[in-house]
């Protein structure tokens, strides 16, 4: 296929994937300036690489590619505040706007790997293998961090932390 071909493709999967993605972003990082630039970074090394990628397996690339630049960008650092469930508007009732805030700020505490197995594994409901494959460790060791992230946050919530490691 020609080069206009590769190029009309991957503007078809850019305007198809983008917002998935910046919401994938978004819950990564917590602030919707920081995963625009995320998004933007992983895209720009998906188009480099769009005349090798399969497409049968082009989603997962695209997030393993956002996830490395997620856990390499050292802006996110300082600043990051994250959330576990997108805002689909900003009209939020008082109380739920307290926990969400709670819930950001009990997030913004973990460790990047800690709050990307979590954010994987529950808000993008993905399989602990294909994690694993994301992250580039272990099964066991994304079970052992969504553990430790889930009973961390069960912790700076106030909710009971008696689950075994077995029952998560």
């Amino acid at each position: 296929m020609g080069r206009r071909g590769q190029e009309s493709e991957f503007a078809e999967y850019f305007s198809a994937r983008v917002v998935p993605m910046r919401r994938l972003a978004y819950a990564l990082c917590g602030e919707w300036h920081t995963a625009e630039d995320l998004v933007q970074a992983a895209f720009i090394r998906l188009y480099r690489n769009w005349g090798r990628t399969r497409s049968e397996t082009i989603d997962a690339y695209m997030r393993k590619i956002l996830i490395n630049v997620y856990l390499s960008d050292r802006r996110t650092r300082s600043r990051e505040v994250t959330v576990i469930e997108v805002p689909d508007s900003a009209d939020l009732s008082r109380a739920d706007s307290e926990v969400r805030l709670d819930l950001a700020t009990a997030l913004a505490k973990l460790p990047k790997r800690q709050r990307a197995a979590v954010v994987l594994r529950y808000l993008e409901d993905l399989p602990i293998a294909e994690v694993a494959v994301l992250l580039n460790v272990a099964e066991g060791t994304v079970k052992s961090q969504a553990f430790r992230a889930v009973n961390a946050l069960r912790a700076a919530l106030g909710a009971p932390s008696h689950v075994t490691k077995e029952q998560s």
